[in-house]
């Protein structure tokens, strides 16, 4: 595996445990979640985090499985230029079906380089 891309691969991991803290400190509970400015813009800032880290390991790996790879580049746009249309819920809903997903692929892509 080329050592740029086990970066990313641990970056991403890294930034996954910090979304499961995030979740632990609200319960993971919607209302708390919503209710705090600043774990949003935590969470926020982690997926836009994942999101250049993938486009940097697609640049690197066209090949690499990451089924979603579009949408988390995509999201990473969206919170950087277009923040304003960031609902809660959306990344919510992210946090708690996109991101299992993802922590999965990039195990199989950690463990298979």
């Amino acid at each position: 595996m080329q050592p740029k891309i086990l970066k990313y691969i641990l970056d991403i991991q890294s930034i996954i445990q910090e979304i499961e803290t995030i979740k632990a400190k609200t319960n993971n509970n919607f209302h708390s979640f919503q209710s705090d400015i600043i774990l949003q813009r935590a969470i926020e800032r982690d997926l836009e985090i994942i999101g250049e880290a993938i486009r940097k390991m697609i640049e690197i790996d066209a090949d690499l499985k990451i089924s979603s790879a579009k949408n988390i580049i995509g999201l990473r746009n969206i919170i950087s230029h277009a923040y304003d249309s960031v609902e809660p819920e959306m990344i919510w809903g992210i946090i708690q079906n996109n991101i299992p997903v993802l922590a999965k692929e990039i195990e199989i892509i950690k463990s298979n380089k």
